[in-house]
C-alpha cells in the first residue's frame, strides 16, 4: 500500500511516500483510509521532538476517516462502515489498523472530510472544556489560536455549551475562519488582552483555550476574571510558557494541563468512546460542523505538514488518500 513515511528527523519536508505493507489486524479494526487529518503532533514528530519518539521509518497520522475493511467480533463494528478513527500512528496511509474502542460511527450527513477532522481535535477540546475546564453554560470563554483545527473545535463546542465566545487570531484572514466557526467575537492577537478587557467590562473571561502558549501566555492569564481557568493544551508557538505562581493567588485563578491521551491511554479506555456519544448528536444536529482548510494528496502529505509548521492552516488541513 501507499504510505507518507518520516525516516529522518529532517522536519516535515522529508516526508515521503513510499510502499510499504498493509498492516495485520492482530485484533484490531482494518480502515481503509479515504481522509486522513493533519495535527500539529506530526509537525513535532518529523522532528523528533514529541513525547513519543516510535522508532524510524514510521508512518505517522493520528486521525482518519474511511470504511471499516475487517473488525473483530464484539466490537460493533461492520465491513462498509463509514467510521472516524483515532489510530495515534500509521493514519498517512492506504489502510490502517485501530484499537476498536478508537473507532467511532460518523453520521450519515458528516463526510469524510468532516471525520478526519474531528478525533483529535474535538475529543481533546472536550475533554479540556468540560472535564478540566468545567465549563457551564453562561460562561465566557477565550480561545487562543481560534483559526486552527483545535481553536474552531474549541469555539462549537464552547458555543454548544451556552457559552460566549471570543476567538483570538492573528490575522483578518483568520477572524473569518474564526466567526465562521461560531465566534461571537473576534479579537487581534497584538493587544488582546485590553479588547478582552473592554468586550467583558472589565471582568476577564471565565475559561481561556490556549494550544499557542509563547508570549501570549502571560495576558491570557491576566485575561482571567476571578477563579477563572486557563486550559494548557500545547505550545504551537514554540516557547513552553512559565508561570508567576503569585499571579494565582491575586484572582484565585488556575492554570489547568489537558492531556487527553494520557489520561484515557491507561485505565480509562473507554472514555473516548463515551465522549464520542456526547458528540454524535451534536454531529446530526449540524451543530459541530469542523471549518475546512486546504487538501493535500498522499504525495504531497509533506506540504500538508510544512503548512502547519508555518502556522498558515485556515481551517483543518487535511490528506485525501482515497476517493
Amino acid at each position: 500500500m501507499r504510505a507518507a513515511q518520516i525516516s529522518s528527523l529532517d522536519g516535515p519536508r522529508a516526508l515521503r511516500a513510499v510502499d510499504v505493507p498493509e498492516p495485520a489486524a492482530d485484533g484490531k479494526v482494518l480502515v481503509d483510509v479515504h481522509v486522513a487529518g493533519v495535527t500539529f503532533p506530526e509537525v513535532l514528530l518529523s522532528r523528533g521532538q514529541y513525547q513519543l519518539k516510535p522508532e524510524l521509518p514510521f508512518v505517522p497520522g493520528s486521525e482518519v476517516a474511511g470504511t471499516v475493511r475487517s473488525a473483530p467480533e464484539g466490537s460493533g463494528l461492520r465491513p462498509g462502515q463509514r467510521v472516524a478513527a483515532f489510530p495515534g500512528f500509521g493514519g498517512f496511509a492506504e489502510v490502517v489498523a485501530v484499537d476498536p474502542s478508537l473507532v467511532f460511527p460518523l453520521p450519515d450527513r458528516t463526510s469524510f472530510e468532516q471525520g478526519a477532522a474531528l478525533p483529535m481535535n474535538y475529543l481533546t477540546m472536550h475533554f479540556a472544556l468540560h472535564r478540566r475546564g468545567r465549563l457551564a453554560e453562561g460562561e465566557t470563554v477565550l480561545v487562543q489560536g481560534a483559526a486552527g483545527g483545535l481553536g474552531t473545535a474549541g469555539i462549537q463546542l464552547a458555543h454548544a455549551a451556552g457559552a460566549r465566545v471570543l476567538a483570538v487570531v492573528s490575522t483578518e484572514a483568520k477572524g473569518e475562519v474564526a466567526r465562521a466557526a461560531g465566534a461571537d467575537e473576534v479579537v487581534l492577537a497584538e493587544g488582546f488582552r485590553d479588547r478582552v478587557k473592554e468586550l467583558t467590562g472589565g471582568r476577564g473571561v471565565d475559561v481561556v483555550v490556549d494550544p499557542v502558549g509563547g508570549d501570549r501566555f502571560t495576558d491570557s492569564l491576566r485575561s482571567l476574571g476571578r477563579e477563572g481557568r486557563l486550559l494548557v493544551l500545547g505550545f504551537t508557538g514554540g516557547e513552553i510558557p512559565t508561570v508567576k505562581v503569585n499571579r494565582l493567588l491575586l484572582n484565585n485563578v488556575s492554570v489547568v494541563g489537558v492531556g487527553w491521551g494520557a489520561f484515557w491511554s491507561g485505565s480509562e479506555r473507554g472514555y473516548p468512546a463515551e465522549q464520542w456519544q456526547e458528540l454524535a448528536p451534536l454531529l446530526e444536529q449540524g451543530r459541530l460542523d469542523p471549518p475546512l482548510g486546504s487538501v493535500h494528496d498522499l504525495a504531497d502529505a509533506a506540504e500538508a505538514v510544512v503548512e502547519l509548521e508555518e502556522r498558515r492552516a485556515t481551517g483543518k488541513v487535511l490528506i485525501r488518500v482515497r476517493g
